[in-house]
């Protein structure tokens, strides 16, 4: 009986790891990371120990799908392998030899890659799914130490290839114009995501890798990579070369203890076998590099009891615990995130808890103190969970990653909805505290019913002159064509943002009226959509159906049509390329089949349209896998035939998707 409560016990903490890991791995490359590295590294350790095979494990990054443009990187932007303590570095050493190495700073931040085609920049993509990123070039471009175009030096060879770096926000800037972000990295994925690209001038880029795909011996050398970099105007990483181990260990601990004289945010080293081998950097998880990462900055204390901060309609748990030191203050507070982070850490009234203060305002417990570390905590109770709201009364629903009330008629609720819209339309002057005005004076409960404000009523309102009320009813009235998914998330349905409604679209649910009429089940079949969030989004848009009529009827606000047949004649197309074609680069090919609403994947699987290759016979895995899956393959001469004629498309037998 023992044995199975243990195995229970594990598979439960496994399963509430497994969400955890991939709720906070969407949210860092869908926008803004909700916990540091060092935390989310710790669950990502203890979730490879519990169960190795976990299919969690296997993911890079997420899907994303917030309108920008994709684009495939030049070299797959892969994740490494990490190192938390000189003994794990010291094995991978010995696994990987090398007569020399590059110690890097890593910088904490959003990575970037820079496209350069005769040394004009042409594409900014960032990480995405370490195969296809979002294309920001315009927000890039804003960038201090992004470079437009590169100088043709002496050898007359004008550059074409990729340069990496991370999308960086000095302390000296989040302090003085951002301080609301959690750190600086959460503060620079956001502005340089900005639609408007708004911000992005306080962002600055620095380098540590450049790549020639097309000559694997353009660079043989990573401090020749460096090099180059500095000749031609880019900032870098700091680099140092090392062959001895311990010494490498030894400057670790070094950068660690000076790394606030640096004025960007670093998490460790990371560390390269000196000679490039762009073989292993077109590994999903390169095998001659490592990160090295700095010690936890942690204190020991005691959890005392548990608060439920409400914010709209969820609540989040902070740790109130014994005073303790930590990063030159005294804390008292600590975030929990959410339920399955309590239930994970496996977390009573009285644990003695580790806690984690690293470029984050607010404190966060770690895990448990091991045991030589408690002490006393003194007797243990097990943490109480709200079970109604404490403005309607209604039950919370617990759905692991958030606790929430599902009152749709809330009005705490909907007093958050009216600032979500708000905000998602970025309306000027209409600010969190008029907003409240307006809903406890009861003149504002619905959307639909900022439109019907006249500027004499917010005259009566504190310091609201007659100047000041035409302007917010002017902001408030000024037509907006918005994408379904804008209009949607304006609606601040839980857990149902822009990402969430771009992948409903991209699904075939791409108008108001197809989502209206779809099911649960049709809706969770599509991709990055599961049964919770499909079923939130037909009970969120059934409930606001009359409210979202009255908006559209106002004539302010219209929804985008979807893009039509004739603008996309390939939409449900999919093409993979292999091997070189000779009238353009695979890249410029996959962005013209894409333009006209094709997919250009990376691989070859049993969905795809097409394999794109001029050299059908040469027995490569994808060539070797379409005919397998009897998949048609095109050359060079077909492809431009269908690029020139897009009708044509179905005379060359190709599967399309139904979407």
């Amino acid at each position: 009986m023992a044995r199975t409560k243990t195995a229970e016990k594990k598979e439960g903490r496994v399963a509430a790891l497994e969400r955890l890991v991939k709720g906070y791995q969407d949210s860092y490359y869908n926008g803004e990371g909700e916990i540091s590295d060092q935390e989310f590294d710790l669950l990502w350790d203890e979730l490879k120990r519990l169960s190795p095979g976990s299919p969690v494990l296997a993911g890079v990054g997420a899907d994303r799908a917030d309108g920008f443009p994709k684009a495939r990187h030049l070299i797959p932007m892969g994740s490494q392998d990490k190192a938390a303590n000189p003994d794990e570095f010291r094995a991978w050493a010995k696994k990987t030899p090398a007569a020399s190495y590059a110690a890097q700073y890593k910088l904490d931040g959003a990575s970037l890659e820079l496209q350069y085609e005769k040394g004009k920049l042409v594409r900014a993509i960032t990480r995405g799914d370490g195969v296809i990123g979002d294309e920001i070039t315009p927000n890039a471009l804003r960038m201090a130490g992004v470079k437009s175009g590169l100088k043709t030096r002496a050898s007359g060879r004008a550059f074409s290839g990729g340069v990496r770096g991370e999308v960086l926000m000095t302390r000296e800037v989040w302090q003085k114009k951002y301080p609301g972000k959690a750190n600086c990295r959460n503060a620079a994925n956001g502005l340089m995501r900005r639609k408007d690209g708004e911000g992005c001038e306080d962002l600055v880029f620095v380098a540590y890798d450049v790549s020639v795909p097309d000559d694997d011996a353009f660079f043989t050398d990573e401090f020749e990579k460096i090099a180059w970099l500095e000749t031609h105007g880019f900032e870098t990483a700091a680099t140092k070369e090392f062959s001895d181990i311990e010494e490498i260990i030894k400057y670790r601990q070094y950068v660690s203890d000076h790394r606030d004289d640096v004025p960007v945010d670093i998490d460790g080293l990371v560390i390269k076998d000196r000679i490039t081998d762009m073989a292993d950097l077109r590994r999903a998880r390169p095998e001659r590099q490592i990160a090295f990462k700095f010690e936890l900055e942690t204190a020991v204390s005691v959890l005392r009891e548990v608060e439920w901060s409400c914010s709209g309609a969820t609540y989040t748990p902070i740790g109130i615990i014994d005073p303790v030191r930590l990063a030159g203050t005294t804390v008292q507070r600590a975030n929990l995130n959410n339920p399955d982070m309590i239930r994970a850490l496996g977390l009573e009234i009285g644990s003695a808890v580790l806690v984690v203060k690293r470029g984050e305002i607010i404190p966060k417990i770690e895990g448990l103190a091991p045991p030589g570390l408690s002490g006393a905590a003194g007797d243990k109770r097990p943490i109480t969970y709200p079970e109604t709201c404490e403005t309607c009364g209604s039950p919370l629903e617990d759905a692991g990653t958030r606790l929430f009330c599902p009152n749709a008629a809330c009005s705490k609720r909907l007093h958050h909805r009216l600032e979500k819209w708000a905000s998602v339309l970025d309306i000027r002057d209409l600010g969190v505290k008029l907003i409240e005005q307006l809903y406890l004076k009861g003149r504002v409960r619905d959307v639909s019913e900022l439109y019907t404000l006249r500027a004499e009523e917010l005259e009566s309102f504190e310091r609201m002159g007659e100047k000041a009320a035409a302007k917010v009813v002017r902001h408030i009235r000024t037509p907006r064509t918005l994408s379904l998914a804008a209009f949607v998330a304006g609606y601040d349905f839980e857990g149902v943002g822009e990402l969430v409604m771009e992948k409903a679209a991209g699904g075939g649910f791409d108008t108001l009226e197809k989502l209206r009429v779809a099911t649960v089940e049709e809706l969770s079949s599509v991709y990055g959509l599961g049964e919770i969030t499909a079923k939130t989004i037909v009970d969120g848009l059934a409930e606001a159906r009359e409210d979202m009529d009255k908006v559209l009827a106002s004539g302010v606000i219209s929804i985008a049509p979807p893009p039509s047949a004739g603008d996309q004649p390939l939409r449900g197309y999919s093409f993979c390329f292999t091997g070189e074609l000779v009238s353009m680069k695979r890249s410029a090919a996959e962005e013209k089949v894409k333009a006209l609403g094709a997919q250009a994947k990376p691989s070859v699987g049993k969905d795809l349209s097409f394999l794109v290759t001029n050299d059908a016979g040469s027995g490569s895995a994808k060539n070797k896998k379409a005919v397998a899956l009897g998949i048609p393959i095109l050359d060079e001469k077909a492809l431009l035939a269908i690029l020139e004629n897009p009708q044509s498309v179905d005379s060359y037998g190709g599967k399309k998707s139904q979407i």
